[in-house]
């Protein structure tokens, strides 16, 4: 079959039938077009044919044939390109070539029929519906298309200009040249598949191999806990001869009696996941510290591990305002359904041994502690092992730690003496790459004589599949003063795949209770829920919040009515703890005029390339040209996981104390005309100190809790279809507290990003499993349902930037902070615009419309 190129002529073999996606990306090279779903869902792998955006995972290839086709490639310098790298419409980048090839074919189509004009929002999502971006860029891409259709970008930049581009790799991301793991292809290569459980429960008691290499990847005792467990891989020259080769290992199953209700769990009842107290010290974990605060196990329910303040005073408050003054309880049981992360780019690992090294190109979120429990997996001193990550393709929690396929890719490369990538089918993804647990909680608040808060009790069982470690109801200590409160978490233990930590791993899921919670204390006491809030809550920070929030004129505005379509507004407020690394350092380099700055620190969209240039430039006083940052090598000195919103108040201060004694070994003064005769030096800087020091007097993997609090308030306005059960979140306000912002715009993309995830988390999203088998159903893009642009609300994003004087640089990370609210805001809208209180989330319109109904 022959067809065109970008402009070139191709002539490839077809005769096995592959999808157009399979031959441009594998046997053209070209891997901007990136394979995601594999469903026609994401629009990740859009291809132009004859100038038409096709999603090449669809497309038979012998459908080309005789056909134009063009692929980002083939659009570097379009006015499109450079609109998404001049506005920032973008964060990880893997799902940026899609969107630039769907918004250069409707540039074209819009310039011919309406010139340099400007299209609006719904014009823009009708085009743009095919595309999905987890990490929630949206706004950016309105206002990048926007741009471009005016003609914003007709002109390519100068070199002035390209620099000052919001973020560092953008032209890659833009052009289709950033490679991810997924897109490497060395010499030799082999491709590994892991073979897994088709049982909630067994004893795998032989592995059959035949002539097929394989490496067991069974935990000591053998027994699989869900379905989907790794139990072995295999591997071969490409993906179709391994998964044939996985096919015939035979596996022989002792099938076990599985515990798949919750409910049962919960009372501690069923078949035991967890035999004794060797197994339960395996359990994942699906928070940041699993086993932090000890819990006893009854059967199946693990807990309460408990966070309480004065919790005889909270009970017995409660027991007795539910007798003398009813009207001042408020009392509720909430559930969340589970939200999995879903990061475009999957997990994948490709693994090499050379003269006794081992080298990993890794998707993670944490390059040194992958590199470091490699070391101590494998046998191998941890400075032979070499861990890069150079461009990651989103993670929100679920990438820390060695994953199986890095395990599965590192066995299989020793075994096979040949470098090996092992990357999950989106089904592998949706079932064992992590979600945040779903819960059910029980609250009850008490109000006093005066209004304030008097007492609260919470029990959160976190539903985790066969992972630990739930904090939802500890959360709730840090809110709205001193008061008694009961708070207890349980683990009901299931054999169903584990949790894992998710962006505020705890956070939004408890606002989705206790500030609904707030907002019907409000009600009963006829308070405004701002002003109730804010008497509440004595943190300045957020005063300074909730004063703005009260001022907005949609809080003030209409609301309600009586027909078919309802409108209402909502508001929720959350705070967050301030983490940071204190070991983090920067290593500087002067190379042939340049420095070089360095650090074990990886970027999956969070711009930290970006923030470490820029703070080095900063500090040198020298243009950011005569400034290259380097990351994503565990190799150099130690870097920040990302994850805990820790980077950025890790990375800056460590920058700047480098930048320092850079300038103290050039001799100060005018440092740009030094560093031509600098060649070589090289300095160290470290994160210093906070002044009054931390919280915590040790580091607990890798994270310090820091002094202070950030804090978010948002304002949400929805439309409520009553007839059809529709919720449409029409704007979002969100005001952030995390001291000074270092780069603004990629801040601003970040919790727009995070207000975009929390419509998800309310509207949409849910981990389904069969409770018969524990199989996860929600297994693709159709049928587990993210946030397209279409359902993306108007984010206005307010900073507040004062009350971190003690941190070096005075801010700190903000990318948990402000998703924790928005679900909860956007509950207490909808209850605003019906009257009706939604218990359980997501928001479903069949919820929704029976709630209305009773």
């Amino acid at each position: 079959m022959e067809f065109e190129v970008n402009g070139t002529r191709h002539a490839v073999d077809v005769d096995d039938d592959p999808t157009a996606v399979e031959v441009v990306r594998d046997r053209l090279g070209l891997t901007g077009t990136k394979l995601v779903c594999a469903g026609g869902v994401c629009g990740a792998c859009t291809i132009q044919v004859d100038g038409e955006p096709r999603v090449s995972c669809l497309t038979p290839a012998v459908g080309l044939a005789g056909r134009r086709v063009t692929t980002v490639e083939g659009l570097a310098g379009h006015p499109i390109g450079r609109a998404f790298a001049g506005e920032d419409a973008l964060q990880c980048g893997y799902c940026t070539p899609g969107f630039v090839v769907g918004a250069a074919a409707f540039f074209e189509r819009w310039r011919a029929a309406h010139g340099r004009t400007r299209p609006g929002r719904e014009q823009i999502a009708d085009a743009l519906a095919g595309h999905l971006c987890r990490c929630g860029a949206y706004e950016g891409i309105f206002d990048a298309v926007a741009a471009a259709c005016a003609g914003d970008y007709d002109n390519a930049p100068t070199d002035g200009q390209a620099s000052a581009a919001p973020r560092t790799e953008a032209p890659e991301k833009t052009d289709g040249s950033a490679r991810y793991t997924t897109d490497l292809r060395p010499e030799g290569l082999l491709e590994g598949v892991i073979i897994r459980s088709p049982h909630a429960h067994a004893h795998v008691r032989s592995l059959e191999a035949g002539d097929v290499p394989l490496v067991p990847l069974l935990p000591p005792d053998g027994v699989v806990r869900y379905v989907g467990q790794p139990v072995a891989a295999v591997a071969a020259q490409d993906r179709a001869s391994a998964r044939a080769a996985a096919a015939r290992v035979r596996v022989d199953y002792e099938v076990l009696p599985a515990a798949l209700d919750a409910r049962q769990a919960r009372t501690g009842e069923g078949p035991p996941v967890y035999e004794d107290k060797a197994a339960r010290k395996r359990a994942p974990g699906s928070g940041e510290t699993p086993q932090l605060v000890p819990a006893r196990w009854r059967g199946n329910l693990r807990g309460p591990s408990a966070m309480s303040k004065r919790p005889a005073t909270a009970v017995r408050r409660i027991t007795e305002a539910r007798r003398s003054t009813p009207e001042r309880v408020v009392e509720g049981l909430y559930t969340t359904a589970a939200q999995t992360h879903t990061p475009l780019e999957p997990h994948a690992c490709l693994a090499r041994w050379s003269d006794g090294t081992l080298h990993l190109e890794v998707s993670t979120q944490s390059v040194k502690r992958t590199a470091e429990l490699a070391a101590e997996r494998f046998g191998v001193p941890v400075e032979r092992v070499v861990a890069r990550a150079v461009h990651v393709g989103g993670g929100f929690g679920c990438k820390m730690g060695l994953t199986s396929d890095v395990v599965a890719a590192v066995e299989l490369a020793r075994l096979h003496g040949a470098p090996v990538r092992v990357v999950l089918d989106r089904d592998e993804e949706l079932t064992d790459g992590g979600y945040r647990p779903g819960t059910r909680i029980r609250l009850a608040m008490v109000a006093d004589e005066a209004g304030d808060l008097s007492a609260l009790a919470m029990d959160a069982d976190n539903d985790g599949g066969v992972s630990i470690g739930g904090t939802v109801a500890a959360l709730a200590r840090f809110m709205y003063g001193k008061a008694p409160r009961r708070l207890r978490d349980f683990d009901t233990v299931t054999h169903r795949p584990p949790g894992a930590p998710f962006r505020g791993p705890g956070g939004p899921t408890m606002c989705w209770a206790l500030e609904q919670a707030v907002d019907e204390m409000a009600h009963r006491l006829g308070q405004d829920p701002i002003a109730l809030r804010r008497r509440w809550d004595g943190n300045p920070k957020r005063h300074a919040l909730y004063d703005r929030a009260a001022a907005l004129p949609v809080w003030s505005g209409p609301r309600g009515g009586t027909g078919r379509f309802r409108r209402g507004v909502g508001v929720a407020a959350a705070n967050w703890m301030y983490f940071l690394d204190p070991v983090t350092e920067v290593e500087l380099t002067v190379e042939e005029g340049i420095v070089v700055a360095r650090c074990a620190v990886q970027d999956m969209g969070t711009g930290s390339r970006t923030v470490l240039r820029r703070a080095v430039a900063a500090g040198l006083g020298v243009p950011e040209a005569r400034v290259r940052a380097e990351v994503g090598r565990s190799d150099t000195v130690h870097g920040p996981t990302s994850g805990g919103s820790r980077t950025t108040p890790s990375l800056v201060p460590a920058a700047a104390d480098a930048a320092d004694r850079l300038r103290d070994a050039l001799g100060g003064g005018d440092i740009a005309a030094r560093l031509d005769t600098a060649h070589g030096v090289r300095v160290t800087g470290r994160r210093p100190r906070d002044r009054r020091g931390f919280v915590t007097p040790f580091t607990m993997g890798g994270i310090v809790i820091g002094r202070g609090f950030t804090g978010s308030v948002q304002v949400a306005e929805v439309e409520v279809d009553t007839r059809l059960g529709r919720v449409r979140p029409l704007s979002v306000w969100s005001g952030i507290a995390a001291g000074r912002i270092h780069e603004d715009r990629l801040a601003r993309s970040q919790c727009q990003g995070a207000v975009v995830q929390g419509v998800g988390y309310a509207l949409f999203e849910e981990r389904r499993t069969d409770p018969v088998t524990g199989r996860v159903l929600t297994e693709n893009m159709e049928d587990y349902r993210i946030p397209g642009i279409g359902d993306t609300p108007e984010i206005t994003i307010h900073f507040h930037q004062e009350g971190f004087d003690h941190v070096p640089g005075g801010g700190v990370g903000l990318g948990e902070i402000a998703t924790l609210p928005t679900a909860a805001s956007l509950a207490n809208a909808v209850h605003d615009a019906t009257g009706w209180r939604p218990y359980d989330m997501p928001i479903r319109p069949d919820r929704l419309l029976e709630g209305l109904a009773t």
